[in-house]
């Protein structure tokens, strides 16, 4: 597919200073509609239903809808409630927790005013997300402008990383827009589960932003792969363990393990605040199941035999050695990691 025109992409979130405005990316492409949420429950709601999604992302609107809650009812029972429902809404990104964890412990330094205190750290992590998106994009566009062949290259990325997925221009397909501002580039995007991510987001987001593309049948990509098409394999990532494993979309491990068996460099990026160095291995992160309806029904008609269960996990973890190197706002953790990731952590917290 040639690129066509750039066509700005609208904001995934807004926040009024009482409510947050999500575009539902469950209505995506076809629609463009916005829900308006107003506390802990019905944000929680629309994380786990995937109305906004993208670690980073459900990371900025948590935080907003524990602020709203403790808006809503000033009290201690109100934030520890709020805090509980919506750290639960998806258990494998990090910056959900992470970031209703900051707003909890803003809210207790500040009992005189504990909704003051939770909606000012809700709006400072919006504004700390954006801020590394642009970091972290430019980070991982110098790293694969350095080290890719002159001339056009073809990078392939799996679920949906963009403006989506986070404040700014997103995580790993921000890494491949900034790259495709100095170089041409062509994008295989992998379809993608759950709800076929890549080809309803990943595909819309790059036919705005003016990218050559083409939607890739996940089975395809080993194909591909081994036939020398493809330069780099660039992905975000929903989790990080202090060792360097990698949580993010099913579908992540088999693309590293061909890229590494093909010699293709394959890059995972994503804020700080992803990397989770209480967690020792990729073994002790929680992986998402989501319903098996997701995988035995088709635009709402049944394509599988009544009674059939569906193994629908949301997430794989691919082990650290299969990782080229991690891309943060913070810059580039290389194979090995040795202390890089401590250090990010390190810096990003001040």
């Amino acid at each position: 597919m040639t690129a066509g025109p750039r066509v700005a992409t609208p904001p995934p979130l807004r926040w009024d200073g009482t409510a947050l405005h999500l575009l539902d990316q469950t209505r995506l492409p076809g629609e463009e509609v916005v829900v308006t949420l107003s506390g802990a429950d019905d944000t929680a709601a629309a994380i786990k239903r995937l109305a906004v999604r993208g670690a980073p992302l459900i990371g900025v609107a948590a935080a907003y809808g524990l602020a709203m809650e403790v808006a809503r009812t000033p009290t201690m029972t109100a934030l520890e409630r709020g805090a509980a429902v919506l750290a639960g809404a998806r258990p494998t990104a990090r910056n959900l927790g992470w970031a209703v964890e900051r707003v909890v412990a803003a809210a207790l330094a500040r009992p005189d005013d504990v909704a003051a205190a939770a909606r000012a750290e809700a709006e400072a992590i919006h504004r700390e997300d954006e801020a590394a998106s642009a970091a972290l994009a430019r980070h991982g566009a110098d790293a694969l402008d350095a080290e890719l062949p002159p001339g056009p290259v073809t990078v392939m990325t799996h679920c949906n990383t963009g403006a989506l997925a986070a404040s700014g221009r997103g995580t790993g397909l921000a890494v491949i827009a900034d790259l495709a501002e100095r170089r041409e580039i062509h994008v295989l995007a992998c379809e993608a589960r759950p709800l076929l991510q890549g080809a309803r987001l990943t595909v819309w987001e790059l036919r705005r932003l003016g990218i050559a593309h083409s939607l890739l049948v996940d089975a395809a990509a080993a194909g591909l792969l081994r036939g020398g098409a493809v330069h780099a394999v660039v992905t975000g990532f929903d989790r990080v363990a202090a060792n360097g494993d990698v949580a993010n979309k099913v579908g992540t491990y088999g693309l590293a393990v061909l890229a590494h068996h093909h010699r293709i460099p394959f890059y995972v990026a994503a804020p700080t605040s992803t990397i989770d160095l209480d967690c020792k291995s990729g073994a002790g992160i929680p992986i998402e199941r989501r319903p098996p309806s997701e995988v035995t029904t088709f635009a709402g008609r049944r394509i599988a035999p009544p009674a059939t269960f569906a193994e629908n996990r949301a997430f794989d973890v691919t082990p650290a050695d299969l990782v080229s190197a991690i891309i943060t706002e913070e810059g580039i953790a290389k194979n090995p990691y040795g202390p890089a990731l401590a250090e990010f952590v390190r810096l990003a917290q001040g």
